[in-house]
């Protein structure tokens, strides 16, 4: 088997999330220009499920940009998306999804980020992963575009829904279209549930390659964490400054050899004095890139 904690020298992409408010393009040049490889982005207004009639042919030059820029991005649902809804939100989640997929899509995007659903009942464990799996099923049944559903590995206290490989691996593969799932793990939610300690970076990566796991994440959220390590809070902070996640496990994870290929964003706070491009210079500086 492949040892997937051998270091690789590959050129490794790092960006971050970017705003829409100059279209398209201009996220995917605002990205180049601060000196990203890779950025993310909301499709349409982060706080609606709205459904977006985009700019078509701003998405088309953002997506030739992208090729002749060797830029990678990604999309993320807007706050209200849910895998686990009510049943009266279910058919509006559904079609807010595949508005989704059909903007990045037409971006050029690799895929979209979903959050990993909650839990809807406590006396029956395994109705949240059902509701999950039917959601999936009903869109991904509508969708032909190239562009994939990207499951977020959840925050929380540990045992909390969507904090283990074993389940994020398990509904993929009970998924009707599993080849059009893929995955996108944050740092510190992983940190927040204990998941990933920094020190346990080899043998978590192990797990993940023989659950089939690690060689379907198509983008990692690179953040600190303002709180300590299975703490079950979710809150950013700064890669190398006031963080509890110490450099030298996010340098590992980061020489992480399956994940040469994967793009790094950042999703870290600006209002601390250090931007997004000053982090992302600090990034290739101490990565030797």
């Amino acid at each position: 088997m492949t040892n997937p904690i051998k270091e690789q020298r590959n050129v490794m992409k790092f960006g971050c999330h970017v705003s829409i408010r100059e279209g398209y393009t201009g996220a995917a040049k605002q990205a180049l220009k601060i000196g990203g490889q890779a950025y993310q982005y909301f499709p349409k207004n982060p706080r609606s499920l709205s459904i977006k009639d985009f700019n078509r042919e701003d998405a088309k030059r953002c997506k030739d940009f992208c090729r002749e820029h060797d830029l990678i991005s990604v999309a993320h649902t807007p706050y209200p998306t849910s895998l686990t809804p009510p049943a009266e939100k279910k058919e509006l989640i559904i079609e807010s999804i595949l508005n989704d997929l059909e903007i990045a899509d037409a971006c050029g995007s690799v895929g979209v980020v979903v959050h990993f659903g909650s839990r809807i009942s406590q006396s029956d464990p395994l109705a949240s992963y059902q509701l999950m799996i039917e959601m999936l099923n009903n869109i991904l049944e509508q969708w032909e575009g190239d562009c994939k559903i990207l499951l977020e590995n959840n925050a929380g206290k540990p045992g909390a829904m969507g904090t283990t490989l074993e389940e994020l691996a398990q509904v993929k593969n009970l998924a009707k279209y599993s080849e059009k799932i893929g995955f996108c793990f944050d740092t510190c939610h992983a940190f927040s549930c204990g998941l990933w300690s920094g020190e346990n970076n080899d043998e978590l990566w192990e797990k993940g390659s023989e659950l089939g796991y690690i060689q379907h994440i198509e983008v990692i959220h690179l953040n600190n964490s303002k709180y300590p390590l299975s703490s079950g809070k979710d809150r950013h902070a700064n890669i190398f400054k006031g963080g509890h996640i110490e450099e030298k496990y996010i340098k590992q994870l980061i020489k992480t050899s399956h994940l040469s290929d994967v793009p790094f964003i950042l999703e870290t706070p600006s209002d601390y004095g250090i931007s997004h491009e000053e982090e992302i210079k600090m990034l290739k500086q101490k990565m030797g890139k």
